[in-house]
């Protein structure tokens, strides 16, 4: 998935006050809401830039907050070669925030050095530090269980990061998990899993090169805790999420939600 480089958060971040929002209750004298645009057209809804350039690696992205109270959170990563305005991850959020969680979807570290381009094999342990941060970061801001998600690349870190601190996440949604490249099934990605202690939710397509769904359902088994698989007939590793949304693709954050609810409520 082709990245877009997202719009430059603005102001001076002190070391007081590092977190700096834009409330998405409307515009204030010298500040103006937020609205979806761009790749943001999936489900567009209002949400605040969400910042903390005081830690290392920094924090960025974006929070979508439900209407009424905070139930839980959840952050979600990016793909490689992407961002934090991934349509998926935009119509994840908006529809995860009308449950009553606030999410955030973040830019990895490696993406707010480089603005295209995949992630390097270096920037991996730094990418999961970011995560880190991000979940300790909502930890603090809202009350309830953490969760972490991502898709591919962000879901394989995240995953990593959850069997390395399992007292960080409380429970994983990982989309499109890139099982093994394409074509080498031989080459793995698994070796971590059975150190998850989260339960965890798979949502992965029917046509995906990175891993079939024979080959999930054996990786899942590997995890030693509550898993689930959202099999998603006739796509591919977008999910159908790419360039254009793929017709019936819309109700695929509806249908995660549903799977996530049914996990973890």
């Amino acid at each position: 998935m082709p990245a877009h480089s997202p719009p430059a958060l603005g102001g001076r971040f002190s070391g007081n006050c590092p977190i700096r929002r834009t409330r998405r209750t409307g515009a204030t004298p010298g500040r103006r809401a937020v609205h979806a645009s761009g790749n943001d057209s999936v489900n567009a809804s209002s949400f605040e830039p969400f910042a903390d350039l005081a830690l290392d690696p920094p924090l960025r992205g974006f929070l979508h907050r439900p209407r009424g109270k905070v139930d839980s959170s959840l952050v979600l990563a990016h793909g490689a070669g992407s961002n934090a305005h991934a349509p998926l991850l935009v119509a994840l959020a908006d529809t995860f925030a009308q449950l009553g969680m606030a999410v955030l979807r973040c830019d990895l570290p490696y993406r707010q050095i480089r603005s295209s381009g995949p992630p390097r094999p270096k920037d991996a342990a730094r990418d999961r530090e970011g995560l880190a941060n991000a979940l300790r970061a909502m930890t603090k801001e809202f009350a309830g269980e953490t969760y972490l998600g991502g898709h591919s690349y962000g879901g394989r870190q995240g995953s990593m990061l959850a069997g390395d601190h399992p007292e960080l996440v409380a429970g994983l949604l990982l989309s499109s998990y890139p099982l093994h490249p394409p074509s080498q099934p031989a080459r793995l990605r698994t070796e971590h899993l059975p150190r998850i202690k989260a339960p965890t939710l798979f949502v992965h397509g029917t046509k995906d090169p990175f891993g079939s769904i024979h080959e999930i359902e054996a990786a899942r088994r590997l995890i030693a805790a509550r898993t689930e698989l959202l099999a998603v007939a006739g796509v591919g590793h977008d999910l159908g999420f790419g360039r254009r949304i793929t017709q019936g693709a819309g109700d695929l954050p509806a249908r995660i939600s549903k799977a996530f609810k049914h996990l973890f409520v």
